[in-house]
């Protein structure tokens, strides 16, 4: 039997109180994409499962931990150096906040604790002049509203990366390495419920950062062109692989 022609590359889970209610990051991703579980791949690479050989008939999602990568970590620093097996195969990859992180940290950009700290909520997100021109974002608004939650963010791009969309807070909220690579920083599988969540959880420590978390809450909308960007990424991919 062949594989699923969806990787999805697990880099955490969310703490207790949020995965009881909401399930783990695979759910969300498949909700999102509107996917069964049994057409995916799941690897646990924070738990140190072992990733598959780099393969461009597979599309790989990475997704989003609450691990920093600054921390280099065994299993992220190994899953830095498939990413860069993937890229020389051109296996179609899409990261998400970690994931968009750890993309480019494996290729050669820095990443660290933002200098503003903390970006949560629903942010606007403006897409940059090139993204005109890509081939994934050219008819995409120029502005839409996107879920996010880090503290860490991409400070440095790698070299011949392209900047596609920004937030008043993060310079890098979309990024292009190649043809069949994209991140993002926002979470484009998230609902308002995962935000919700997210947001409830520190509540005293977004006060304590002088945010007001029921603004926050009361902010939070379904972000449909933030997850499109998603879903027409993995369905492209899939076409072209079919």
């Amino acid at each position: 039997m062949s594989s699923p022609s969806i990787l999805i590359v697990q880099a955490g889970t969310p703490p207790d109180e949020i995965r009881g209610p909401l399930g783990d990051l695979p759910d969300w991703f498949c909700r999102a994409l509107g996917r069964n579980a049994n057409e995916v791949q799941v690897v646990r690479v924070f738990e140190g499962e072992t990733l598959p050989r780099p393969d461009n008939s597979q599309v790989a999602v990475i997704t989003g931990s609450w691990a920093m990568v600054t921390d280099g970590l065994p299993w992220s620093e190994a899953a830095a150096q498939w990413i860069r097996d993937a890229m020389a195969v051109q296996m179609p990859l899409f990261g998400v906040c970690y994931g968009h992180q750890l993309m480019a940290h494996a290729l050669g950009g820095r990443v660290d604790y933002h200098p503003k700290g903390r970006e949560v909520g629903c942010q606007q997100i403006t897409l940059s002049s090139a993204a005109t021109e890509d081939a994934l974002l050219r008819d995409w608004p120029t502005t839409f509203t996107a879920h996010l939650t880090h503290e860490q963010s991409v400070i440095k791009l790698p070299p011949g990366a392209q900047m596609l969309a920004s937030s008043e807070h993060d310079a890098n909220q979309i990024v292009r390495y190649g043809p069949n690579a994209i991140s993002t920083q926002f979470h484009p599988e998230f609902t308002p419920l995962q935000s919700e969540a997210c947001i409830r959880r520190r509540i005293e420590v977004l006060r304590s950062e002088g945010k007001d978390p029921e603004a926050l809450l009361n902010a939070l909308e379904d972000t449909r062109e933030a997850r499109r960007i998603l879903t027409s990424f993995v369905e492209l991919a899939c076409c072209e692989l079919s």
